[in-house]
């Protein structure tokens, strides 16, 4: 059971009428816990307005798998997106196995091995520096495939460092003053990325920064790839802007765009579902639960922040107020209890409850690890109506076995 309803809750939040929805899915979960529920229904609503951005801006929209890798989904991604977007041989070889469409590669750097890999599976391939480009340069022009520069712009709409790749001494791209017109050769595209979870007008002043640096190049070029971090799907992101925006820039610039969103292709299709499994009590009221932060949600110590709960507010605004408690024996292992130590309830916790954890299919997902021999959580996906739960994947021990050795 949930420890509260939705329906007795006045302060209901705007996030959680976007995932009403776990009420009637909850109950088909039974004893598998913890588990990763995506909507097959909210998925498909997201894939339908990024092919409507494509089609009205004549741009290509690639998933990034960086961000949401669900291999389950792919048939249904690829009615709509024109492919992928990946980092590594593996994405690569996901994307073009189990997608069966446009695979464009990016990654900081490359070994021989991951290219001789990759230039097998990719159809675009951007090298992060001139060095890198020099050094796989036989290799690719024999490939024939579209090859990309990344730059940097040295401009940041992204607040937090750990997430700017324009920050500072960033390592990611090529600035303006390393930039080397004589040894583009056979590039035929720019990469630039500095978004992150971000509207339209952030990538109207970053464009503008773009251009201003490196738009001498642009009539030597084919296409452009204008990165993620792109909120395309979010409520009250001005697409229109974006639209518009991607029309202006292919008029002046004749150019072919790509955008590379992830977060927007799975932003509020999932949930991560917990169960309290004890009850302690050191300076206020402990839920320990069978899923961790540190192994299931890592996200939220990185950045950090505060996942939402079904049914849950901030301590004190409910009766009942608890800290989350993760399963490993990391004595940090602790879920949104910085700052406001954790969330309150209308009703006790009791053992057997269910945590629903919004919003936790992207990024969530491709970063979970198996630290203290903890399970993966499973992998389920649902559909509302007709209500169609579907387990796609329970994770055991062949799976820790099978990283180590």
């Amino acid at each position: 059971m949930l420890p509260t309803s939705q329906k007795e809750d006045t302060m209901e939040t705007s996030l959680e009428k976007q995932f009403s929805w776990v009420e009637k899915m909850v109950p088909y979960l039974r004893e598998e816990s913890p588990c990763t529920v995506v909507n097959l229904e909210v998925l498909q609503e997201n894939l339908g307005i990024l092919e409507k951005v494509q089609a009205q801006a004549g741009c290509k929209v690639l998933v990034a798998l960086k961000a949401f890798a669900m291999w389950d989904t792919f048939p249904l991604m690829a009615q709509y997106l024109s492919g992928a977007a990946v980092s590594s041989p593996d994405e690569a070889r996901l994307a073009y196995e189990m997608m069966g469409k446009e695979v464009h590669a990016y990654a900081p750097a490359y070994s021989q091995k991951d290219m001789r890999e990759m230039v097998e599976m990719c159809d675009h391939i951007t090298f992060n520096s001139f060095s890198q480009w020099r050094e796989f340069r036989t290799m690719m022009t024999a490939s024939q495939k579209r090859i990309g520069i990344r730059i940097n712009p040295e401009h940041s709409e992204a607040e937090v460092d750990l997430y700017n790749p324009c920050a500072r001494g960033s390592r990611l791209g090529v600035t303006l003053a390393q930039f080397k017109e004589e040894e583009l050769g056979e590039v035929s595209g720019l990469h630039f990325h500095t978004l992150c979870e971000q509207g339209a007008e952030p990538l109207v002043r970053t464009l503008a920064a773009v251009e201003e640096k490196f738009g001498r190049w642009f009539p030597r070029l084919i296409w452009i790839n204008m990165g993620g971090g792109h909120h395309i799907t979010k409520p009250g992101y001005n697409r229109r802007l974006l639209v518009q925006t991607i029309l202006d820039f292919k008029k002046r610039t004749g150019l072919e765009v790509i955008l590379e969103p992830g977060e927007a292709v799975a932003i509020g299709t999932g949930v991560l579902v917990s169960t309290v499994l004890d009850i302690v009590e050191n300076d206020g009221l402990i839920a320990m639960l069978d899923t961790s932060a540190t192994a299931h949600m890592p996200d939220t110590l990185e950045m950090p922040y505060r996942p939402e709960v079904y049914g849950a507010r901030k301590p004190g605004e409910l009766p009942f107020s608890y800290r989350l408690g993760g399963l490993t024996c990391l004595a940090g292992d602790m879920i949104g209890a910085r700052g406001d130590r954790g969330y309150s309830f209308n009703k006790p916790l009791n053992v057997g409850d269910k945590i629903v954890f919004l919003d936790m299919s992207h990024y969530t997902t491709v970063k979970t690890t198996t630290f203290n021999g903890v399970r993966l959580p499973s992998l389920a996906t649902w559909w509302p109506d007709p209500a169609e739960f579907r387990l796609v994947r329970r994770f055991g021990y062949a799976d820790f076995k099978g990283r180590l050795s």
